[in-house]
């Protein structure tokens, strides 16, 4: 491949901020995958031809195993992991009527936070834009 050559394209990824009673949602990735321990809003990788919408809803009951509902979108943007560089695709969602509680079934811990408390977790690098979209 040449230098001139056109990049791959950024990886597109949802991610859920779930709202309930003041909190949200985030969750604790497993040690053995990439960037272990790191706290997260949960969701993961849009598969071809799939709307995003139906990814976040998808990877949550994959992911937590809970039925959610999305209020609305926040704004996509690029991050450059180096290895990887994804376009962040955040839904502001809750649960829905009905649901199951969420509980970790890809990830070690999960915890319903304060967002003004969000700052003191250890997050994923491309989690923090989206924390600057909720806090503004």
């Amino acid at each position: 491949m040449s230098a001139l050559s056109d990049p791959k394209p950024p990886v597109p990824v949802v991610c859920a901020v779930i709202e309930r009673d003041g909190h949200v949602l985030v969750a604790q990735r497993p040690p053995h995958k990439l960037l272990p321990l790191k706290w997260e809003f949960p969701g993961g990788k849009v598969e071809p031809n799939e709307d995003p919408t139906a990814a976040i809803i998808r990877e949550i009951y994959e992911e937590l195993g809970c039925q959610i509902q999305i209020s609305r979108a926040l704004a996509p943007f690029i991050h450059d992991y180096k290895t990887v560089v994804i376009e962040m695709i955040p839904f502001v969602c809750a649960l829905a009527p009905g649901s199951a509680a969420p509980h970790p079934q890809e990830h070690v811990a999960i915890a319903w936070v304060p967002p003004a408390e969000l700052r003191g977790y250890d997050l994923a690098a491309a989690d923090w834009p989206v924390v600057d979209a909720l806090l503004d």
